[in-house]
């Protein structure tokens, strides 16, 4: 093919934020149909893409659009339905964070690619940031030796998204901050210490700030927030996880906690050296000749780049042109069901085996 024909479900924050701007950088893909349950906001991307086909059913949509890929931006609990329905219409597959809200959902996507041919890849934005890059080529060079211990979160003093609304509403967003913020740092983790298999999780997870309007962070603008609406998810998780290799993983992601500012962070402890990932902005504490050295690595472009565009780039690359995936469904297995695990150890006091 000569360009990839794009038709997007979910016209809402995220692809007005992340995805649009980066499909309007790509001559080789298209955006043919535009989908959503409201039509207004399908409608005001018209300017942007106005040859393309407006939707409110995503079935619909896969029956009739001329499209070869589809583009998943919908709240958490129609991610596995939508996507499933996509590859068996004969239809790619890229899709938002979390992959899945519960395992036996994400294990069917695995399945339903396998059994269709079809590329399914979920966007991991933060693998495809400068300093996340040199951070895993330092590593897989050996710099860092041993990678046997790390440590990850992103915590927010005051953020939370979409009170009252979808985000907060378990049976639809799957959980809080763990789900919704931890997949990113939880996956940058993992893919750093080379994907190593979670086999055990235990964890504690706390909702103390439900009665709280205060906000400090950006991202609290995300979704719609309803007054009367739903919160029964947690606003801190916290976990420890052991992989098949020995390797542990420590977890840390809040919507709404008292700390001293809003940060982003994968530290980790190799027997060479260690890396600390802190809000895009890596630092080294190497071993040289005997010296203890610390370091900031000169990396053009470090600051302020979350990786969307590159990701979806990466996608595209990959059904067009053959490129190697970066991102495989079993990777996705692992992140749900270490997601889950922690939840499940949570409720119940007990440590998780996977």
């Amino acid at each position: 093919m000569d360009k990839l024909r794009v038709g997007v479900v979910g016209c809402g924050g995220i692809f007005t934020i992340a995805h649009r701007p980066a499909y309007l950088k790509m001559d080789d893909v298209e955006i043919v149909a535009l989908c959503d349950i409201n039509r207004e906001h399908a409608e005001r991307f018209r300017p942007d893409f106005p040859n393309a086909a407006i939707y409110t059913d995503y079935r619909d949509m896969f029956a009739n659009a001329p499209i070869d890929s589809v583009d998943i931006c919908t709240p958490n609990y129609l991610h596995a339905p939508i996507a499933i329905a996509a590859m068996e219409a004969g239809k790619h597959v890229f899709c938002e964070k979390p992959d899945a809200t519960r395992p036996e959902d994400v294990l069917a996507m695995k399945a339903t690619a396998e059994k269709t041919g079809k590329t399914l890849m979920v966007m991991r934005n933060n693998r495809y940031v400068p300093t996340s890059v040199f951070a895993h080529d330092y590593i897989r060079s050996g710099n860092a030796g041993e990678i046997y211990a790390a440590h990850c979160g992103w915590q927010r003093r005051r953020g939370i998204p979409g009170k009252g609304g979808w985000f907060t509403d378990k049976e639809k967003s799957g959980g809080g901050p763990l789900i919704d913020l931890g997949v990113h740092m939880i996956d940058l983790a993992l893919w750093m210490m080379g994907n190593p298999t979670p086999v055990a999780v235990s964890g504690s997870t706390y909702s103390k700030f439900a009665g709280s309007d205060l906000s400090d962070s950006e991202n609290s603008r995300f979704g719609e927030a309803k007054a009367d609406g739903v919160y029964n998810v947690e606003d801190l998780a916290m976990g420890f996880v052991r992989m098949d290799n020995g390797a542990t993983l420590t977890i840390e992601c809040s919507w709404a906690s008292n700390i001293q500012k809003e940060r982003r962070f994968v530290e980790l402890y190799g027997t060479k050296a260690g890396l600390k990932w802190d809000t895009e902005e890596l630092t080294l504490f190497e071993e040289r000749d005997g010296v203890l050295m610390d370091s900031v690595p000169n990396i053009p472009g470090r600051e302020g780049v979350y990786g969307h565009g590159q990701n979806l780039r990466h996608f595209a690359d990959v059904v067009l042109y053959g490129a190697r995936p970066d991102f495989v469904p079993s990777q996705g297995v692992n992140i749900v069901k270490l997601i889950s695990a922690l939840y499940q150890s949570a409720a119940t006091g007990r440590e998780v085996l996977l």
